[in-house]
């Protein structure tokens, strides 16, 4: 490899960070590096890469914030693609860094946090930059900066198997432990300017989608930072599956089984949730080749010169078959890739800690992301009423 080619290092080498590493490997433009704490993974990970791509794999803990800190002085660009319960830590080590990070962690805590600390160390850090969160904090940015007053933002969006399948409707398209994550946690909706907390899966309601028929809408706290960035008086997010899912999964909560406080049961100590993961999880993956589905709508309306404007973009992405490859890992890998593209080529100028939507009045960069996600084939319809 030329030593004059950027080096991007993936951390994680899920089915996410997989595709990451591909997307960056493909055209021979960075020297890539895959971590991951599991010599399996990379292993699993090496064997996608396609013909010709060159990505090295290395074994590291991802946890340790001096393994971080030696990983980004030796590259260029970073991606983060490690489960919630690793992001927030990670992404307050490389804030110290000074090198540009992309990240899909879908962390609890508030990414906005370290912000100033970016700052003084001149790091450049975009959060969140999947798909859902991701290109609907992107999409969402673009509508209201489009209108002259935004007075409602709604976003669905679910990760499906194209094959509906008893008993529970579902499969995981990524980590199925933030998937629980999002069952349980309190969903915060903006109401008339103020923020409200409803229940996880609460308020459910039937919608019709082209090409797969009625899907549950339910709530579930997916507006994360749109909270705090964006001045609109009502906005919500909802995620999205087969009818017959929200139920089963809300009988699991009542009973207890995501609970995480230990229990006691015939003298063994127990935590409901693990042992629901160890016998949820296996029923909830994709065999290799299982087809899914990513359906996503973003709807902003309000006032446009004087007159009632809504905004639209729907996304239906299939599983690819010549990248054999879900369609959530792609709809979720390939804007971080893009965005850490832009990065580097100094698209977004200023150190900090930011999320998409703040980002979506850079001149080009919302148009840069839709014609790269083109070009991989995903398509973000979008319509004006």
């Amino acid at each position: 490899m030329s030593q004059s080619q950027p080096k991007a290092v993936v951390l994680g080498a899920g089915m996410v960070g997989t595709l990451m590493a591909r997307d960056l490997a493909r055209d021979g433009e960075f020297q890539v590096t895959l971590t991951d704490r599991s010599e399996a993974a990379l292993a699993q990970a090496a064997a996608r890469m396609q013909p010709g791509m060159q990505v090295a794999t290395r074994a590291c803990d991802l946890s340790n914030a001096d393994t971080l800190h030696e990983l980004a002085r030796s590259h260029d660009v970073i991606l983060g693609a490690l489960s919630s319960h690793l992001g927030y830590e990670a992404l307050h080590a490389l804030c110290q860094t000074g090198k540009p990070y992309a990240d899909i962690s879908f962390m609890e805590e508030n990414a906005l946090d370290w912000h100033h600390l970016a700052q003084k160390h001149g790091s450049t850090c975009v959060v969140d930059c999947g798909v859902a969160p991701g290109m609907s904090n992107l999409l969402a940015g673009a509508g209201v900066a489009a209108l002259d007053e935004a007075q409602n933002l709604e976003i669905y969006v679910g990760g499906l198997p194209k094959e509906r399948s008893w008993p529970f409707e579902y499969k995981a398209g990524f980590s199925p432990a933030d998937v629980i994550e999002e069952y349980t946690r309190p969903s915060r909706l903006v109401e008339r300017g103020e923020v409200v907390v409803r229940e996880a899966l609460s308020e459910p309601e039937p919608m019709e989608f082209e090409g797969i028929g009625t899907l549950e809408a339910f709530n579930t706290d997916g507006l994360r930072s749109l909270l705090f960035t964006l001045e609109v008086p009502n906005m919500k997010e909802k995620t999205l599956r087969y009818p017959g899912h929200i139920e089963i999964m809300r009988i699991f909560r009542e009973t207890g089984l995501f609970g995480k406080k230990l229990i006691q049961v015939d003298g063994q100590t127990v935590s409901p949730l693990a042992m629901t993961q160890a016998l949820l999880f296996p029923k909830w993956k994709f065999e290799p080749g299982e087809e899914d589905l990513t359906v996503m709508r973003i709807v902003v309306s309000g006032e446009l010169g004087g007159k009632p404007t809504t905004l639209r973009w729907d996304l239906f992405e299939p599983y690819s078959h010549s990248e054999q490859a879900t369609s959530m890992s792609r709809t979720t890998a390939l804007p971080c890739t893009l965005m850490a593209r832009m990065l580097l080529a100094g698209k977004v100028q200023k150190p900090g800690v930011y999320a998409p939507e703040q980002l979506a009045t850079i001149p080009g960069l919302v148009d840069t992301m839709l014609a790269g996600l083109a070009s991989r084939g995903i398509e973000y319809r979008a319509t004006r009423s």
